[in-house]
């Protein structure tokens, strides 16, 4: 029997490969024109090539010949995890994220080309919600005619291994048999913050501003006098930004009357629940709930990649604190690519071709 192999398209710094290479499938390469992925891509997603490429102007046949692919090729899987700010609910600048609502059919051209036993996409539920608009469903009528069989949902990765609450779109189409396959699903091992954080799992207390060098980076954003000061207010374990609203000099004048808006600035984490959705800006205490539980400081950037489910071995290769949390916030989380990926091994396994 033939080994399962993929290729990731929108890889960005390989959370999707790595949860596929975890689940047993070899990754062939990885595409991106983020070329600050490419260090930490070719570093962590050992014998894969990063290929940095604009999907808009890649060909199909130069990709199949590249990379020695064949048409019809049941153990192949073709994975397309686009960006997704246009189809996103979080306030972004849509005109800046315009070309980005056509990726998902960019990748189609491929699909349709290879054929492949096997596709992925991942994405933002909005794709769903727009699903004329995003060329989604113009894409499951033609796999559905392709007799592919098609399971696609919204998922928490609460519910597949991963500590944080973030809803995802998934589809997986599967054309070597009858069985629609989903991810696999265990809702016994919901973890929360504190299975993953805090000293007993390796993280040691440190203040705001820390600087690690080393490949754990375990390192924190600096704060200002004044949101220290705050932020000594927050509540622990779950508090937010109210804690201080009654203070003059410490409320914010765009907070002022509005106690009921944006209570997650200035949010801290709590233990006993899982994380907020990972977003690139989890370092900043004025972005969403990312306060620790306890201390008094952002995430770091180690914590919010183990939020991700990114194995403490991973490394993060960039120049800068922003650009590793970019990797990490876009990042589909790797145990939730590896229960996609151990569905598909399975279903590939019982095909028995």
């Amino acid at each position: 029997m033939s080994k399962l192999k993929a290729v990731d398209f929108y890889c960005g710094g390989g959370g999707m490969s790595l949860g596929m290479m975890q689940a047993g499938i070899s990754v062939i390469a990885g595409i991106d024109n983020e070329i600050k992925c490419k260090r930490t891509y070719e570093y962590n997603i050992k014998g894969a090539q990063f290929i940095d490429e604009d999907v808009f102007d890649l060909k199909e046949e130069a990709l199949a010949k590249r990379l020695q692919l064949k048409k019809n090729d049941n153990s192949l899987v073709l994975i397309g995890c686009s960006p997704c700010q246009y189809w996103s609910i979080i306030n972004t600048d849509k005109k800046k994220s315009a070309k980005s609502k056509n990726l998902l059919i960019e990748f189609q051209r491929f699909a349709k080309f290879l054929n492949p036993g096997y596709i992925v996409v991942e994405n933002v539920p909005g794709v769903l919600r727009k699903k004329e608009e995003s060329g989604l469903q113009e894409f499951i009528d033609w796999l559905k005619k392709k007799n592919y069989k098609v399971h696609f949902d919204i998922h928490n990765v609460n519910d597949y291994g991963v500590p944080q609450n973030r809803k995802r779109f998934t589809l997986i189409a599967n054309r070597n048999d009858s069985k629609e396959v989903e991810p696999l699903r265990d809702v016994t091992d919901k973890l929360v913050v504190s299975d993953v954080l805090g000293e007993q799992n390796g993280f040691k207390k440190i203040k705001a501003g820390n600087k690690d060098d080393s490949d754990f980076q375990h390192s924190t954003a600096g704060l200002s006098d004044l949101n220290l000061e705050r932020l000594s207010y927050v509540e622990k374990n779950g508090g937010n930004r109210l804690g201080f609203s009654k203070i003059s000099h410490l409320q914010l004048d765009c907070f002022k009357n509005k106690d009921n808006s944006f209570k997650d600035t200035f949010g801290r984490l709590w233990w006993n629940k899982p994380s907020p959705t990972i977003t690139t800006k989890f370092f900043s205490v004025s972005n969403g709930r990312f306060v620790h539980p306890e201390e008094n400081r952002a995430l770091s950037l180690r914590e919010g990649a183990t939020l991700q489910s990114f194995p403490k071995t991973f490394k993060f290769k960039t120049n800068s604190t922003a650009d590793t949390a970019r990797i990490i916030g876009n990042a589909v989380p790797p145990e939730y690519a590896k229960r996609i990926g151990k569905a598909i091994v399975d279903n590939f396994k019982s095909y028995g071709r």
